[in-house]
């Protein structure tokens, strides 16, 4: 019999893949979001807010171990929310008897001097086993897959633009890894005795610069080349404030995320490949599975709006005369 397992962020980018794969995998599996009434997602909804502590008891209630997939990019006050939120997580966890937290946190070295993104990500490593729950950790750089904001900023800028004006970060090195293959770490160290209270790097096959991620995007998106010019002096605040020109990404976000791109983000030791084996996706392979999950789900949503079903919905909600 499976372990009893609840997953916030369960409607999320990461969450939403990992609650069809830990059924699969046999596991019981509470999906954890603040709506549960709209939730659509496979699992067993239930409400709760990591940022409303007594709402997390419930949900907590008579689960093996817990997933601790939320952050707060979009909100200029994200590091004290995370903290407060992590703490609160934490302590919920301990009392309702919970074995074990996984985590999925940020990559960047200890000795370099870390954003305030990547600072946040680790210090919520130590907050959510400040009561004594041990923690599991993954640390990852960017997760290429449909619907993932790093990912969709590639996407839409190398969609939107001819030529890209783009400030020295470009050049910073990160190891993107796919979606799938993180969704098999996650699941994997749940499965694993000796990751109980361990960390790991994770990341794909290849470490690439940001202006490399850009330009094979492009080729993939059938644009020969992307034209870039580097600005070194181009401020975080003014990137920010073009990226939310070109992309819907918000301000906080951009902003959030662009401070962190000029961390080098690359996986320091590879001990979670012998804990969890198998081969890992490369990049090309990533962008072409998140563009064809994409361009299903608009098909999805265009065969939803044709004629017929736009005059039933409408039969639907018009009152009898």
């Amino acid at each position: 019999m499976g372990l009893r397992v609840l997953v916030t962020g369960a409607s999320g980018f990461v969450g939403s893949r990992l609650c069809p794969a830990l059924i699969d995998a046999g596991h019981q599996v509470r999906a954890m979001t603040r709506s549960p009434q709209d939730y659509t997602g496979q699992g067993e909804a239930v409400g709760g807010d990591v940022s409303i502590p007594d709402t997390l008891p419930a949900a907590l209630a008579d689960i093996d171990v817990a997933y601790y997939l939320v952050h707060s990019l979009d909100s200029g006050d994200f590091v004290q929310r995370d903290a407060d939120a992590a703490r609160a997580f934490g302590a919920a966890a301990a009392a309702a008897g919970v074995e074990r937290i996984i985590y999925l946190g940020g990559l960047g070295a200890d000795d370099e001097k870390l954003s305030d993104h990547l600072k946040s990500r680790r210090e919520v490593e130590d907050l959510l086993g400040e009561a004594g729950v041990p923690v599991t950790v993954l640390r990852a750089a960017i997760v290429v897959g449909h619907g993932g904001i790093s990912w969709e900023i590639t996407r839409q800028l190398v969609k939107h633009l001819p030529i890209m004006v783009a400030p020295r970060w470009v050049n910073t090195r990160t190891q993107p890894i796919a979606l799938p293959d993180v969704i098999r770490y996650l699941v994997g160290v749940l499965e694993a005795p000796e990751a109980r209270g361990a960390t790991y790097d994770v990341g794909g096959p290849e470490v690439l610069r940001y202006v490399d991620m850009l330009k094979r995007a492009a080729v993939i998106q059938n644009k020969r080349t992307l034209p870039l010019f580097i600005i070194p002096l181009l401020t975080p605040r003014l990137s920010s404030g073009w990226l939310t020109l070109v992309t819907d990404v918000d301000f906080e976000t951009a902003r959030n995320l662009i401070d962190s791109m000029s961390n080098e983000v690359i996986c320091h030791e590879d001990s979670i490949t012998k804990v969890v084996p198998g081969e890992l996706m490369g990049y090309d392979d990533a962008v072409r599975l998140a563009l064809a999950e994409r361009a299903a789900e608009l098909e999805e949503q265009d065969a939803a709006k044709t004629p017929e079903n736009e005059g039933d919905e409408h039969s639907r909600r018009s009152p009898a005369k």
